[in-house]
């Protein structure tokens, strides 16, 4: 910013996105410091961090603007100190090592293997729909309010209500999990998605794209928390960085190719025909959900 380069700020910013690639991983982390009765908590725990971010992210972006010259090189430098702060952090924690297991003596499983087992697939292809379903509804949103008059500050609200829908759930998101299932959940995120489509249908008001947003976020979250669960379930510790590696770049492929198509969707379509198109992907999610569920009952013998 302080040198004018646009070369030099694309390269600042794909740092940061490098940043926030590891940062996904914190919840894997713990995870794997987390008993199995604790593990669905500890997860969304460490997603709840998301409603801070969503309060102190913009406070100091708007606060850092007008501290330097050119604008915004503060917002920077204060994004730099908030980064060095967290480092110094995570210096100071201490995740023991699991103790080593001879079947994991050879490395583990191929890759395939791993990702062709029922409950992995599941699992990515629930979290890749709602990163992909949220990042492309979300991304269409500021479009769709100024086609249809909204001014600028409406769109901002609208926004922070669907990011604090997609954080602040984390707070019991891990203890649903824990009391009625981890496909339940998963299964009432579609649910959500699918009542943020109708909602979408109900008007271009700004109560009808509020409340719609606002189910996206908690929809996104369900299915979020609830993938990262169930996928713990499918690696062993020899093999736990492929598979959560291949896990995060599927499902953020996804949610890119969602945020470069959320424009041209909605200029060729329109914000609801836009939404009503997401339906057959939510159904075939809720199908691969319900699938699962009925494999798991015929393997353990329940009802």
């Amino acid at each position: 910013m302080w040198a004018g380069s646009l070369l030099l700020l694309s390269a600042g910013t794909f740092l940061v996105g490098i940043y926030q690639g590891f940062a996904q991983f914190y919840r894997f982390a713990a995870s794997e410091v987390a008993d199995e009765g604790f593990r669905p908590r500890a997860i969304s725990l460490v997603m709840a961090g998301g409603v801070a971010a969503a309060i102190l992210g913009p406070m100091l972006a708007q606060m850092g603007g007008p501290l330097l010259t050119p604008a915004f090189t503060g917002s920077f430098l204060l994004l730099a100190l908030v980064s060095l702060v967290a480092a110094g952090l995570l210096t100071g924690l201490n995740v023991p090592r699991p103790a080593p297991r001879a079947a994991d003596a050879d490395g583990g499983r191929p890759l395939l293997a791993i990702v062709r087992q029922p409950a992995y697939a599941v699992a990515l292809f629930g979290a890749a729909t709602g990163g992909g379903v949220m990042i492309l509804a979300m991304t269409a949103t500021p479009l769709a309010m100024t086609h249809h008059q909204h001014a600028l500050p409406a769109a901002a609200l609208v926004i922070q209500l669907h990011v604090l829908g997609m954080f602040l759930p984390s707070f019991f998101t891990g203890s649903l999990i824990a009391r009625f299932g981890v496909l339940r959940i998963m299964l009432t995120g579609v649910g959500l998605l699918a009542g943020h489509v109708l909602l979408s249908l109900s008007g271009t008001g700004l109560a009808s794209f509020a409340s719609a947003l606002v189910l996206l976020g908690v929809g996104w979250n369900f299915l979020y928390i609830g993938g990262t669960t169930l996928l713990t379930e499918t690696y062993s510790e020899a093999e736990k960085g492929r598979a959560q590696a291949t896990n995060d770049m599927m499902i953020f492929g996804v949610s890119l190719l969602a945020s470069l198509s959320a424009g041209l969707l909605h200029q060729l379509f329109g914000w609801q025909m836009l939404n009503l198109l997401l339906l057959p992907w939510l159904g075939t999610a809720a199908l691969a959900l319900i699938w699962l569920a009925s494999r798991r009952r015929l393997v353990s013998g329940t009802p």
